[in-house]
């Protein structure tokens, strides 16, 4: 039961009238709509994937991509990559134009849906994404419905696939769509727009709010992992552009020279190493900041295991994401020792380092800045092995290492709390945003006298 979900719908149904009669949709997941409203497929409503650049396009044609993880699922399109057409990747193919919807048919679970807004000329978008074109849908009405939970659900849950679950655009073109005549479909498109709008000028607030303690948050530790706690200590220039003067008795090492190892967890397809019962493995979505989330975890045989002893992470290792929100780290705890992991960094425990002070030097300025410069990757972050074995980190006599990671302990967990509650109001905003679209688009709810309000 979602109680934040059931709330909101609670909400919703005092705020707005229901529709003076309803009928059944025969569809399930759509459950009843109002009277007047018509269901059909999408196929019937748009066209899917109409154009794609030719192989012989210009070599030298200039392409503004959009790859799927350049698509947030209530953001939307976050970043593009200028290229030319001979040096770009060769998914870089669909072209778009204003009213098109994407909706990503690989990696679903990213739920990569975005409604095309007077795109640039040369805008195109991954292969990986179906580009829908409504015809006998209002352009408007079709961005939200096409967004809707109750159809990205249906993408979801028809996808195949453990590793990059992906759906035939032919799947999508049969899920069926309810809509009503074209200039209440225009009404319930203006009500959401500004409705949104609202909602989303309050997350951008939010989400400062949580830039601002997060900075805090860097700025404590970078001052604590670079400078030390005695206010009085003698300062030297520790000859490196990133940590500037540190204490005259801390040296200076690369990551690699102070711990046992640096390695990665398994990169080559997993998903065929995947078992109902066996070991547990995490992935990028189980770390965050500091925690390990343990809820969807997946599992490989012992075999597996085996046969992938170096990606076996023990308590005291330290995880890092290599992609996404690259440099996110973590540490094993002992419920986890002897699991393995999937496109993980791992850093191995060590004697010179104690694994708290890692994690916190993991998540300071310095560290940062010099993941960013050592970081490959043109589409998005990308940390690799030598991107961690080359970092520069403070050789710090084990006592004051846990000093420091007391204190930083204490002087964090306000922030985090805060951080905590702000991520929340976050969630619930976005999850009241996602509710009343999907009412809306689904004659849950009668907006049609609010939008002359």
């Amino acid at each position: 039961m979602n109680t934040a979900r059931d709330g909101i719908g609670e909400a919703l149904s005092r705020r707005f009238r229901p529709y003076p009669a309803y009928k059944d949709s025969g569809v399930e997941w759509l459950g009843e709509i109002p009277e007047h409203w018509k269901v059909k497929r999408l196929k019937h409503l748009a066209t899917l994937n109409d154009e794609v650049l030719p192989e012989s396009s210009d070599p030298n044609l200039e392409l503004i991509y959009v790859d799927i993880s350049s698509v947030d699922a209530h953001i939307g399109i976050t970043k593009t990559e200028t290229v030319v057409f001979g040096k770009a990747p060769s998914r870089a193919r669909r072209i778009v134009h204003d009213g098109d919807v994407i909706v990503s048919t690989v990696r679903t679970y990213l739920r990569a849906i975005v409604a095309i807004k007077a795109p640039e000329p040369n805008l195109v978008v991954s292969t990986g994404f179906a580009v829908i074109r409504p015809w006998r849908l209002e352009t408007s009405f079709a961005s939200y419905a096409l967004r809707a939970p109750h159809f990205v659900e249906r993408v979801v849950a028809n996808s195949s696939g453990v590793s990059y679950p992906a759906i035939n655009a032919s799947s999508l073109a049969s899920y069926p769509i309810a809509y009503p005549r074209a200039d209440e479909q225009r009404a319930i498109a203006r009500f959401l727009d500004r409705e949104t709008a609202k909602i989303d000028r309050l997350v951008a607030r939010k989400e400062r709010l949580l830039e601002l303690l997060q900075e805090k948050r860097t700025a404590l530790i970078t001052r604590a992992v670079t400078w030390g706690l005695g206010p009085s200590v003698p300062m030297k220039d520790s000859s490196s552009e990133w940590l500037g003067k540190t204490p005259v008795h801390w040296k200076l090492k690369k990551l690699k020279h102070v711990t046992p190892g640096i390695t990665v967890g398994i990169v080559v397809n997993p998903s065929k190493y995947y078992v109902d019962q066996g070991v547990p493995c995490l992935r990028s979505l189980n770390v965050s900041r500091g925690a390990i989330d343990t809820a969807n975890l997946v599992f490989i045989s012992e075999n597996a295991n085996e046969l992938h002893r170096k990606s076996k992470i023990f308590a005291g290792d330290v995880v890092v994401v290599r992609t996404g929100q690259a440099g996110t780290a973590a540490i094993v705890p002992k419920a986890l020792d002897g699991a393995n992991c999937i496109d993980l960094l791992i850093v191995r425990r060590s004697e010179q380092v104690l694994s708290q002070f890692v994690y916190y030097f993991l998540n300071s300025r310095p560290a940062l800045s010099q993941a960013t410069e050592l970081s490959v990757g043109a589409i998005q972050s990308h940390y690799n092995t030598s991107t961690l074995a080359q970092l520069v980190i403070p050789q710090v006599p084990i006592d004051e290492q846990s000093d420091i990671v007391k204190h930083l302990d204490r002087a964090t967990a306000e922030i985090d709390r805060l951080i905590t509650k702000v991520q929340g109001a976050i969630n619930l905003l976005v999850e009241f945003r996602t509710t009343l679209i999907s009412a809306a688009v689904t004659g849950k709810i009668d907006v049609r006298e609010a939008i002359l309000r």
